[in-house]
């Protein structure tokens, strides 16, 4: 007899490995990647003639008598039929580090120019927050007349709520570095580095096991010490090369002048995870899927007050509404939505009649938001929006770098304004102030972190203002 459990540290931590443990030596288990459906974990997999089906939330205790219940098919489980799954297709189905590279056999059958035509013609916008072209700056790599080149993968995944980059770093490796390996191929670059976050330590094992794997391409990982500005692709360059972490003033950019002054592709782990199945499939196929403007699918990652928390995998188009009742299930009983927020701890916050928005780079520029790198967070009525918004600017204060000064000292004020609101000490002009706060770190910050750091609290007191007229 055979089962499946996940190794995935959402799945460790919600017991796994105790499952795992639990089963006689008369039983193999095989560990796999996880399928993202975390409010299912522990989840037990076995084989049937009609396909995989599951035990959903197992115990140690109920490990005995378990295979003698029947199974869920989980090609039924209604969170994970709904889903159109490419990048994810093999998630919580195959072993971490089983893997066949045929994505970039193939590229390597094409010159470095058709393969940068076909990434162009996929219209691949990159996943990890500035939706930029990846074609774009793949071909500005590749002009340059500048060498060596390099590739970078951003693993530094440190939105709140989000974790697409850590599942594909644990369940699929090879994926991330064959897309690497393909971007080599297309703009002459011979090495790549993965930019990990030190959080991340059971991704980093299987990152060392994988690159041991990938022909003909040299792959060296990087810790980060725990630095949220390090996400950003200048500060990231720069700790890579044993620096500080503080952004750069741009231009010139990675694309032509990165790494050790060397034209860099830099993208996030799942832009290069997409690679694969565009090389595979066709770029035609990519463009077919998704909106106008937003093409292929995107992994959205649900936390905070939802029954049904975890990946979902869908093409862009369906409506912030559609993820939070129709896959998230809703929130859970006794609560009321009150706000969601989309892009991390960066992000605007949404009220109820923001809803219908489709999720899309541009949709959302239109209602002051971003999708940034997918992830979102759904608040109940017991939220309390000063409380939220300080938080936020309290968490900025302490991961700006300190470079520009709108945003080392714009946040630092806001946190004390908003501080002092929660005391009773607040006056009159309070939001006005912070009003001027957010329009001076838009305007002047040097990076995102400092640009987008007060849409939350600007947007909290936008659609929720009357908590912060008390």
């Amino acid at each position: 007899m055979k089962v499946y459990v996940a190794d995935d540290s959402a799945a460790i931590s919600a017991g796994a490995n105790r499952v795992a443990a639990a089963f006689s030596k008369d039983v193999e288990v095989v560990r796999t990647s996880s399928r993202g459906a975390f409010f299912l974990e522990p989840l037990v997999e076995v084989d049937t003639p009609h396909g995989r089906a599951g035990y959903a939330n197992v115990t140690p205790a109920t490990v005995p008598t378990l295979l003698k219940k029947k199974p869920t098919p989980i090609a039924k489980i209604p969170f994970l039929a709904k889903q159109t799954r490419f990048t994810f297709a093999n998630a919580g189905i195959t072993e971490p580090l089983a893997y066949d590279f045929d994505a970039l056999k193939k590229a390597r059958s094409l010159k470095p120019q058709q393969v940068l035509d076909e990434v162009k013609k996929a219209n691949l916008r990159g996943r990890g927050g500035a939706a930029f072209p990846a074609g774009v700056k793949w071909q500005t790599t590749a002009d340059a007349p500048a060498s060596p080149k390099y590739i970078v993968a951003n693993a530094d995944e440190g939105d709140a709520g989000t974790y697409s980059d850590r599942m594909i770093l644990e369940g699929e490796p090879c994926r991330l570095l064959e897309g690497m390996a393909i971007a080599g191929h297309a703009v002459g670059a011979r090495k790549g580095y993965v930019y990990l976050r030190s959080e991340y330590p059971a991704a980093l094992k299987k990152l060392r096991a994988a690159v041991k794997l990938v022909p003909d391409f040299e792959i060296e990982i990087v810790l980060g010490a725990g630095a949220y500005i390090c996400g950003e692709e200048t500060a990231l360059l720069e700790s890579i090369e044993g620096k500080r972490g503080m952004v750069r003033f741009k231009p010139p950019f990675p694309a032509v002048q990165g790494l050790w002054q060397k034209p860099t592709v830099i993208n996030n782990v799942v832009t290069f995870a997409t690679i694969p199945d565009i090389l595979t499939r066709g770029a035609d196929w990519h463009a077919s899927l998704g909106t106008a403007t937003s093409k292929g699918t995107i992994p959205l990652q649900l936390a905070g007050q939802v029954k049904n928390a975890g990946l979902v995998e869908v093409p862009f188009g369906v409506t912030l509404e559609e993820i939070i009742y129709d896959f998230g299930g809703g929130l859970p009983r006794g609560s009321r939505f009150k706000a969601v927020q989309v892009g991390g701890p960066l992000g605007s916050i949404f009220p109820e009649k923001l809803l219908k928005t489709p999720i899309c780079f541009d949709e959302f520029m239109k209602v002051g938001g971003i999708l940034g790198h997918g992830g979102i967070v759904v608040y109940d009525d017991q939220t309390d929006m000063v409380e939220l918004s300080r938080h936020f600017m309290e968490f900025t204060a302490a991961e700006s770098c300190g470079k520009c000064t709108p945003c080392r000292v714009g946040s630092t004020r806001a946190k004390e304004i908003l501080e002092a609101m929660l005391a009773g000490e607040g006056t009159v002009d309070d939001v006005a102030l912070l009003h001027e706060l957010g329009d001076t770190m838009k305007l002047g910050s040097l990076c995102a972190l400092g640009g987008l750091a007060p849409a939350p609290v600007l947007t909290a007191i936008q659609y929720f203002g009357k908590e912060f007229r008390k």
